[in-house]
Order: C-alpha cells, then structure tokens, then sequence
C-alpha cells in the first residue's frame, strides 16, 4: 500500500507542480494554450514511464486503478465547486478548490491573476487525460494485458461521468444568463467606442461648425464651465465647447473642461461639484434620491430631442413591438420569437448597467413591472480576477437591445441592426420632433441650483438659442 501512495505521490503530485513551475515562464497571450500544452506532454511522458512499472507490478489491478483515481478525484471537486460558486470562477472559493489541487498551485495561482478561470478543469484534467491515455498506448505497443476489477474500474468511470455531467449542467445553465467577455477596450475606462474623432483636441475632429461665429463667447479659462456626461451626449457638448469656448482646443486643461467619464460617474461628479454640467437623459431614480439626500436642487434644461430605441438583427422577422410585448419580453413573460411571430428561437434581452441612462428609460417604461436580471459577461481583469458585469450587445440572430437612436446610427453606427417600430411608429426624424413616436425622449443639458459660476445661465439659453440648435441638428439629434 505505502509503495502505491508512493507512485500516486509521485505522479500526481510532484511531477504536476514541477510542470506547473515550468509553464510559469511560458504565459503569453494565449495563456490557456501554454499552459495546456506542457501539461499534455508531461502527461504523456509520466504516464509513458509508469506503464512500465505497471506491466512489472505484481498488483496490477490496484495500481490500474489508482491511476484512473485522480481523474475521478478532479472531477467530483471540480463539480462540487461548480455548485457552490454557480459556475462563476471568480468567487473565493475556487481558492479552497486550488489547495485540494496544491500540485496546480504555480499554475491557478497564475489563473487567477489572467483571469482564465477554465484551468481550474482543464489544467488538472489534461495532465491526467494525457497520463492514462500514454498508459493505454504504451500496453496496446507491447500487447500488455493487465487485468482490471471490473466493478472498481466502473464505480471510478461512473463517478467521473456523473461529476463530469454535473458540473457541464451548472456551467450549462449559467451560459443561458452568463455570456463570455469580448474583451471590449474601452477608452479611459468607460467609454464603449472611439471618442476621439469628436475630442476638441483633435486637429481632425469631426464636430460640426457654425455657420457664422458665435454669438455667444467665453475666453477666461477659469469661467469656462466643467462638462461631462454620457457617452452618446458626448459629441454634443464637445461641439458647444469648440463653438464657444475660446481657442478650448489648444488649452493644456482641454481635458479636464471637456471631460467625459460616462453617466453614472459624472452624475456623481455633478453632485460633488467637480462638474458644472451634465449632459444626458434623465437621471434615474437612485440619482434624483442621492440629489435629495445631498441637498442639492437640480435644473434640467432640455436642449434636443432622441429617441430609445430597440433594435434586432436585420434577418429576424419581426419588424415592431407593442409596448406590452416590450414589458413581457423584458419581465421574462415572453420568450420566444414565436410568440410574436419570428422565428421558433429564444430571446437573447440585452440590458444597460443600472443607473446609465438608457436602462434608466427602460426602468421607466416597464413602470411597476418588475425587470428581470440581466445577461452578464465574465469579464478577466488581469491583475484582478475575474469580475461580472452587465454584457453588452452582441448581434446575434435571436438578440434584441435598445439604446438611443443617434449612438446606434451615429456614433456607434452598426449596419447589422434594424430598429423596430413601437405600435407601429418609426423612429424617424419625422415621428421624433412630433413625439408621435412612443419613446421620443429629452436630451438634458443638467445642473445644480446652487451653482454660483456666473456663465452658466447664459450657456444654457445660448444651447436653447438658434445656434445651439443648429449644433444639436448637425449632430444627428433633434431639434427642440
């Protein structure tokens, strides 16, 4: 017994973690191939070798079988884990999983730092994989024979299938809800697109230019209100500083002025006083209660029109909503394209984070409704794990999203997408400056009561005035 223990000591622990150490220096950009790789091989060569011991072992069923055992070991804790995390490789305790695989210690230490939660399985399952199979082809080579317990040999198949299928289920189910990250950049740690073409500090930016000079100036840089806010507004307020703002593009603090760190922080930095004004839709209800409790008065000054819109893949056959299909698509009532007369598929609904600004008008569209969780993406943070965050669209078939219509005809321009008609309505231009279409909403211009800087005021009437209109046109928006 005490030479067994040995040999599985010997095979399944210290040879692993000298591989471990040896794929360390290895990682590259595709981490889970070399670290997969060294594994496979070092499999094969152990188990080449201990082939050999087995031919010669006098008990060559019990070390038979004590060379399938850590396959069925890996895979029961495996699923063990999957079930208490819910599939999710970032939670703490695939940490306690690590130590019951102290051989793999190198590597899921490195795992969890790149954020490829997958070597948690299939780190440990290709090394044994390749062991047992080396094994195999080494007794077929030499027409080795060696008996097995029949009934052992499958209580260890079984348990491994089993643990096997049950963790597939878990991780099944979570991919229903739970899609893989695409590993989006997003510019300065927000933003989804490129910004850049409509940075006044570009010399090629994009932003459109008045027909006459303005009519309204600010020169002193210390009078120059701080702008921020959502990412589709964007393109708006860097326009009105460039119209307005004095030589704003070649000013070392252009950055600071015109900043943009997307809806929910630069709300929070509007509140705080390091914004002047907010540009965006309407805040949400956790906003506007974080306003009260701060004490703070907000004046929203409504600058242009936009529409929300909801778009699928131009191949689904459904060309419109009503808004009751809209609440039971996004409450879980509804789930298949069927039911509104696409194709026999189930619905992907894609969200926006809380408190952005478009899932704050889908809040406000299914009303008392309750919404249901939203798809979420496992997100690698190098340095930092594995997080979860709201998934953002992906363009398949089955899929449905929404967003303002300038972000995803403009800024965002995807030519994949089809926008649907609300009860019939389509979100033209037309529909939206009458506001006949149903989802016609507001572009805010947002500040605080309390704001003692004396330019404010005259900025705001001059974004309502014919030149601040003429801007909001150019755009892409609508005209009050």
């Amino acid at each position: 017994m005490g030479e067994k223990m040995l040999q599985l000591f010997l095979y399944f622990g210290v040879v692993p973690l000298v591989i471990s150490f040896i794929t360390l220096p290895l990682t590259s950009t595709n981490f889970l191939i070399t670290t997969i790789l060294p594994l496979i091989i070092g499999g094969c060569i152990a188990g080449g070798i201990a082939s050999r011991i087995l031919i010669k072992s006098d008990d060559k069923r019990g070390l038979s079988l004590l060379f399938f055992f850590p396959l069925a070991y890996t895979a029961v804790f495996w699923a063990i884990f999957m079930l208490i995390s819910g599939g999710f490789y970032g939670a703490n305790s695939w940490l306690f999983y690590s130590i019951l695989h102290i051989a793999m210690a190198p590597i899921f230490f490195m795992t969890m730092l790149m954020g490829e939660g997958r070597l948690f399985l299939w780190a440990p399952l290709a090394y044994e994989l390749a062991f047992v199979f080396a094994i195999f082809l080494s007794l077929l080579i030499k027409r080795a024979c060696p008996t097995f317990n029949k009934k052992q040999m499958l209580t260890v198949i079984t348990v491994f299938v089993i643990a096997m299928g049950t963790g597939a289920a878990v991780q099944w189910e979570r991919s229903k809800t739970v899609l893989p990250s695409y590993g989006f950049e997003y510019g300065g740690g927000y933003s989804s697109t490129d910004l850049f073409p409509y940075d006044v500090t570009n010399p090629d930016h994009i932003l459109p230019q008045l027909e006459t000079a303005s009519t309204f100036t600010i020169k002193k840089v210390s009078e120059m209100p701080i702008l921020d806010g959502a990412e589709a507004a964007y393109p708006v307020y860097s326009a009105f500083a460039n119209a307005v703002y004095e030589n704003i593009g070649n000013l070392d603090r252009a950055g600071e002025i015109v900043s943009f760190t997307n809806t929910i922080y630069s709300y929070e930095r509007l509140l705080s006083g390091e914004v002047d004004i907010y540009f965006g839709a309407e805040p949400s209800k956790e906003q506007q209660e974080m306003a009260k409790r701060q004490g703070k008065e907000l004046v929203m000054t409504p600058i242009g029109k936009e529409a929300f819109v909801f778009f699928v893949n131009p191949d689904n056959k459904v060309d419109g909503l009503k808004v009751s299909e809209i609440k039971n698509i996004y409450s879980g009532k509804i789930k298949n394209w069927s039911e509104l007369g696409g194709k026999n598929e189930r619905i992907i609904a894609f969200q926006r984070p809380k408190n952005s600004g478009s899932q704050t008008l889908l809040e406000k569209i299914m009303s008392n409704t309750p919404i249901m969780e939203p798809l979420k993406e496992d997100v690698p943070e190098g340095m930092g794990g594995i997080i979860e965050q709201v998934a953002d669209y992906r363009n398949y078939d089955n899929s449905i999203g929404f967003s303002f219509r300038f972000f995803a005809t403009g800024m965002k321009a995807n030519p994949d997408i089809k926008l649907l008609a609300i009860e019939g309505i389509e979100p033209n231009p037309e529909n939206i400056a009458s506001e006949k279409y149903p989802f016609t909403a507001s572009l805010y211009a947002i500040t605080l009561k309390d704001n003692p800087k004396p330019q404010i005021e005259p900025f705001l009437e001059w974004m309502k005035g014919p030149q601040g209109q003429e801007i909001i046109g150019k755009i892409g928006y609508i005209k009050n």
